[in-house]
């Protein structure tokens, strides 16, 4: 028989797209699982008080002070991370296994246990915190700085495994010319190695800094919620629950808004990039 001859098959489920019957109710399941909660959202929401609530001096204090520590504990990751994930990706260092690990714990890690850790290590009597309030009187837990610290440490994995990936992705050998053409190893790093790993360092800032938002367990932990210094959103969120659920739900709303903007920020090809 030619082939010509032989039946043609028959066309698979996965060959025309069709999703086989038996995962649309688990597939159903997961998006009503994702879906209601925002859907509940917006609609217990007081919408009528909503502009009375946001122009609150109480809630633009959190939101500014949300904005300022996020804002400034990206800016520290990128610092000190993006050097990290070059040392992940490129370099020959010993007991690289064990340092991924290390900057993955806090993925893992419960935020709660994260505060723990941090007052263990910069408390008043921590291991470094002890040492520097002996010295100078000065005590990192409950500021504003301490905040920054408590995101840094939530937020820093985010940005160093998108910024890895993307130097992962990025062809070596562009490095290998620019030193052929007697570039310094600085030169060659400030001036292909980032041009190239670009997108995935500004899809990894940009997880971090939603990371750090959000961030409330090792932030209340570490700092407490005080009014103006370390009360952010998610912690007038947890403070409005108490008091005022409307009110509560309310600011759970303005950072949905955020988290929605994030997501349009976050295009297909930045999405590429972080885990390439």
């Amino acid at each position: 028989m030619s082939t010509s001859d032989r039946p043609a098959r028959r066309p698979t489920a996965a060959a025309t797209g069709r999703l086989p019957w038996q995962l649309l109710l688990p597939s159903f399941l997961a998006v009503a699982l994702l879906a209601l909660p925002v859907v509940g959202l917006l609609v217990r929401a007081p919408w009528s008080t909503l502009a009375q609530q946001v122009r609150d001096p109480e809630v633009l204090q959190a939101l500014r002070l949300s904005l300022l520590t996020a804002s400034t504990s990206t800016v520290v990751c990128l610092v000190l991370g993006t050097p990290l994930a070059w040392l992940l990706a490129r370099s020959t260092l010993p007991g690289r296994r064990a340092l991924r690990t290390l900057v993955t714990v806090p993925l893992v890690l419960p935020p709660v246990v994260g505060g723990v850790a941090l007052l263990t290590v910069f408390g008043r009597t921590g291991i470094v915190g002890g040492w520097v309030y002996e010295a100078s009187g000065y005590r990192l837990p409950f500021t504003t700085a301490g905040v920054v610290v408590a995101q840094t440490f939530v937020a820093m994995p985010f940005l160093v495994l998108a910024v890895e990936g993307a130097l992962r992705s990025a062809d070596p050998r562009f490095d290998d010319v620019a030193a052929t053409f007697g570039a310094s190893r600085w030169q060659t790093f400030s001036r292909v190695t980032l041009p190239l790993a670009l997108p995935g360092i500004l899809s990894g800032a940009i997880l971090a800094w939603a990371r750090a938002l959000g961030e409330f367990g090792a932030t209340i932990t570490f700092n407490g919620s005080f009014p103006g210094t370390t009360r952010t959103m998610p912690s007038a969120v947890y403070n409005a629950l108490n008091t005022d659920f409307d009110a509560a739900i309310l600011l759970s709303l303005i950072l949905l808004v955020v988290s929605v903007a994030i997501l349009a920020l976050l295009r297909e090809r930045w999405l590429i990039g972080a885990v390439s």
